[in-house]
């Protein structure tokens, strides 16, 4: 299991994480929130299985309206300041379409206080052959009681991968 640090640029992201993918095998991937987006541009381009929590759709937008042009650049932490360079970066990765989605499964709870699951559901279904998706009534963008859907991501990766 390897954790990359996603708390750095996109293009530094891209790099890292796609200098991990071609050094392993039998690669899966688990995101949650950004991580999901970034999950998602990686399925398009390895064609590999992942598993994305409460993903973030089009992130530059939800950071521009979170944090406003006025506190740009904001700092998240010593290693990473989000700037309009940062937020056009995240764009550029943007697929209009999901691709590979079939090797994606998509954990949704309707109760995110931050991101409007819908997006993520029409987005994720919208692909042919679509995304397993599977929606909770409630939770939150911490996805509560991730521990009791382990079994099911466990069963779509030994599907799913090569």
């Amino acid at each position: 299991m390897h954790l990359p640090n996603l708390n750095r640029s996109p293009d530094q992201v891209v790099e890292q994480v796609s200098e991990l993918i071609e050094s392993l095998e039998d690669v899966a991937l688990v995101g949650s929130s950004l991580g999901g987006f970034f999950a998602t541009y990686f399925v398009a381009k390895y064609n590999i299985p992942a598993v994305l929590i409460n993903p973030a759709m089009q992130p530059w937008k939800l950071f521009d309206e979170l944090f406003q042009v006025e506190s740009m650049p904001y700092v998240v932490n010593d290693q990473w300041s989000i700037d309009h360079v940062q937020l056009r970066q995240l764009q550029q990765l943007e697929l209009k379409q999901p691709k590979n989605a079939d090797k994606i499964l998509v954990l949704l709870q309707q109760g995110d206080e931050i991101l409007d699951y819908r997006q993520a559901q029409r987005y994720y279904s919208a692909a042919t052959p679509s995304s397993l998706i599977l929606t909770d009534a409630h939770g939150n963008h911490a996805m509560e009681d991730f521990e009791e859907k382990l079994p099911l991501v466990i069963e779509f990766f030994a599907h799913t991968i090569k």
